[in-house]
């Protein structure tokens, strides 16, 4: 099954990450089929930078997003 999930970037203590359509099968940092966001948990105002268009696009297609992803769409979405 394909995933929308998020791909853990940066250094120690310093973490970003890529929002990442992937086999379900790969590992968290494994090889990724498309980019379609970031998100930055450093930042306090809104971190997250999805392209709404895409991440439909792949949902339609049956791919699904995580619980934590699915929390950064929503918010992408009430924020456009």
């Amino acid at each position: 099954m394909v995933k929308i999930r998020l791909r853990r970037e940066g250094s120690k203590d310093r973490p970003y990450y890529k929002v990442v359509v992937v086999d379900g099968r790969a590992r968290r940092d494994g090889a990724y089929i498309e980019q379609v966001g970031t998100y930055n948990p450093m930042l306090e105002a809104d971190g997250a930078k999805i392209d709404l268009d895409k991440v439909d696009s792949w949902i339609g297609k049956g791919a699904q997003p995580s619980d934590t992803v699915r929390s950064l769409i929503k918010k992408a979405r009430a924020a456009a």
